[in-house]
């Protein structure tokens, strides 16, 4: 059957690496301004500090990781007292070395392997608000490597490298993702993972886009109830099932018109309507412009 994770990662489509190693040392600390890509970060040795808005202050240790696929503006410190250089990375060119921050001698309190990428999808927003804000994994040995092959790879200018990145960075936020999902995620695609029958009825949306899924249909292939199934996905997901499939069938829309030589009509049948003059109405009603406007303009 098929799986709305992978299905999510690959219409995000992300690509487009950066990576360097980070280290600090004594009194430090830094101010990042809020930057929209997803950035993340692996720590090596060490520990550190690290206060996200809007999000609890962490203790980043050794083994640790951590996921922000929407990176909003932070702080990364020491321990001791400080006011932290402010950095805006919108203005700043990426740094072409290693990192070192505090006392630039001896050795360092901290070592990190950090680095961004970015989202290629026109529904990149609306793909990553289902996600957690913030993803921390402790003991992430496996994310721990998947880094550092991702920075070994950043680093180099072999063949292919640009097609390696693309799929070490799939690879990464599937384990980074899967490693977090629980009941106890906030409401979004992970915790509707993590409830048998919500991701049943993902499967059943994703696995046959092309048919026309009722709250009723749906809630029978679950095994709830109609007012039971519709609560428990809402609450789960943080988004009504029809909601759900209507912002799932139209990204899936814009990925077909934006990249693929096919037919107004086989678009409006594979997303689940009957014919293409229904589709176009209701993608200028989702989008804000016609679907031929909208693959012209991409």
């Amino acid at each position: 059957m098929t799986d709305p994770l992978s299905d999510v990662i690959t219409l995000l489509r992300p690509r487009t690496v950066f990576s360097k190693g980070i280290s600090g040392a004594g009194a430090w600390g830094v101010r990042y301004s809020d930057f929209g890509q997803p950035s993340f970060c692996a720590v090596l040795e060490g520990s550190c500090l690290l206060a996200v808005d809007g999000q609890e202050a962490l203790t980043l240790e050794a083994g640790d990781f951590v996921l922000l696929p929407a990176t909003p503006g932070f702080t990364l410190s020491g321990f001791a007292p400080v006011t932290p250089r402010f950095i805006d990375p919108k203005e700043e060119p990426a740094p072409t070395e290693d990192v070192r921050h505090g006392r630039q001698d001896g050795a360092p309190d901290v070592r990190l392997l950090g680095g961004y990428f970015v989202f290629d999808s026109p529904d990149a927003a609306l793909l990553v608000s289902l996600l957690p804000a913030l993803i921390h994994i402790r003991g992430a040995a496996r994310l721990s490597l998947l880094v550092q092959l991702v920075a070994d790879e950043a680093h180099d200018q072999r063949p292919g490298r640009e097609l390696v990145l693309t799929r070490l960075v799939d690879v990464l936020l599937v384990e980074a993702l899967r490693s977090t999902a629980g009941r106890h995620s906030s409401p979004g695609l992970l915790r509707g993972l993590a409830d048998a029958r919500i991701a049943l009825a993902m499967q059943h949306m994703h696995g046959d886009l092309a048919r026309s899924w009722t709250v009723a249909q749906l809630a029978k292939e679950v095994a709830l109830s109609r007012s039971a199934f519709f609560d428990r996905f809402t609450r789960t997901v943080g988004l009504p099932p029809m909601e759900y499939l209507l912002a799932w069938r139209m990204a899936v829309a814009k990925d077909l018109l934006r990249d693929q030589d096919v037919a107004l009509a086989e678009v409006a049948g594979r997303v689940g309507y009957g014919s293409a003059s229904t589709f176009s109405t209701a993608f200028s009603r989702h989008v804000g412009v016609p679907p031929g406007k909208y693959a012209r303009g991409n």
